[in-house]
């Protein structure tokens, strides 16, 4: 855990990230930014451990930057959810009184959502056989989990290899499945008012909505519900599986969904060569107002920037500030940012979410 970690100092540190952020968009004439804070402690809705050997037994273990020697051993975990840190010394006790549990393993990954589900991954250096799947069987009943045991080339699920999330957004409840090894937002109550924002930003739309980077549907459910179509883009095969499910779930009828990665759909757009991903659907028919875009922290690439600019409105979520504005000012020229928001995603680090709608001058 960050050293950096100091309720006490919450609020100082959020107002320094609100002043970077006000600095990176102050040659854009950016408004004020509407900051949106975090919970203090138990914010974080998944957490990773390494095991580390000491005293005879495995204890869970993170690692300074850079330093792979050294563990810091770790009991609890108070930015975690209070699921993970309830599960937390449950599953250390298991696997410290059952030798098919411990043999071997090296690596524990706990996912839970603000609906209280959860699901813990254990990685191993062996193969999973028979007595390992029976010992899991046994903590997954124990413990109110789901229970995906790796290995090298194989995967055991016991129970369901996704935990559902339930986010309320604008008065209605959505519900996410969020599959094991895929991303997922960390900071479930933060997720919640950026997507609060983002909705409040498309506005009551009468023309359609291109959405890149799409990934389990996170902002592709609400903001369906804000335009007349969308056609929405992702590259990972489990994400485009979860988005599908979420849509058909939350019976939300107005998407259509290619896996394409945005440079790809870049291409497919300015008709540089045709895919097959994109068979039965006319491009052409689509009267696109605004585009969302979520990108990695790379920011986008100057081709699907220069994409961007071709829309109206741009609704932006980024990870990294420095792209961010790094991408402003491509398009500073034909865009002006209208509002500008900064959710704190990532407390008592430097990492900051943020947000901007672009519209065209």
């Amino acid at each position: 855990m960050s050293a950096a970690y100091d309720p006490a100092q919450y609020d100082v540190q959020l107002a320094a990230k609100a002043a970077r952020l006000r600095d990176l968009l102050a040659p854009f004439d950016a408004p004020e930014p509407a900051v949106f804070d975090s919970p203090r402690g138990h914010y974080r809705l998944r957490a990773e451990f390494r095991l580390w050997r000491e005293g005879g037994q495995r204890h869970y273990a993170m690692f300074a930057p850079g330093e792979k020697h050294k563990a810091i051993l770790i009991d609890d975990f108070p930015i975690a959810s209070e699921r993970i840190n309830a599960l937390m010394p449950r599953l250390k006790a298991a696997w410290q009184t059952n030798e098919d549990l411990d043999n071997r393993l090296f690596q524990v990954e706990f996912l839970t959502t603000l609906a209280g589900d959860a699901m813990i991954t254990l990685c191993y250096h062996r193969p999973l056989d028979q007595a390992w799947e029976a010992a899991a069987q046994q903590l997954a009943a124990d413990l109110g989990v789901s229970v995906v045991g790796r290995s090298k080339g194989k995967r055991v699920v016991i129970g369901r290899d996704y935990a559902v999330e339930k986010l309320d957004i604008a008065g209605r409840t959505f519900s996410y499945r969020q599959p094991e090894g895929a991303f997922t937002q960390p900071n479930g109550a933060v997720n919640q008012k950026m997507l609060g924002w983002a909705f409040e930003a498309m506005g009551e739309r009468q023309d359609d909505l291109l959405e890149l980077y799409c990934g389990n549907g996170n902002f592709t459910l609400p903001l369906a519900t804000r335009a007349r179509q969308v056609l929405a883009t992702e590259i990972s095969k489990t994400s485009v599986n979860a988005a599908l499910h979420n849509l058909d779930e939350n019976g939300v009828d107005n998407v259509r969904l290619v896996r394409l990665s945005a440079e790809e759909l870049t291409q497919a757009l300015n008709e540089v060569r045709p895919f097959r991903r994109l068979e039965g659907i006319d491009l052409k028919s689509y009267d696109f107002g605004t585009v969302f875009v979520d990108p990695p922290r790379a920011g986008m690439d100057p081709d699907t920037c220069e994409l961007t600019r071709r829309f109206e409105r741009i609704l932006y979520i980024s990870c990294n500030p420095e792209t961010l504005a790094q991408n402003i000012a491509q398009l500073h020229d034909t865009h002006r940012i209208e509002r500008c928001a900064l959710f704190d995603q990532f407390p008592y680090t430097h990492h900051m979410e943020s947000g901007v709608l672009l519209v065209r001058r």
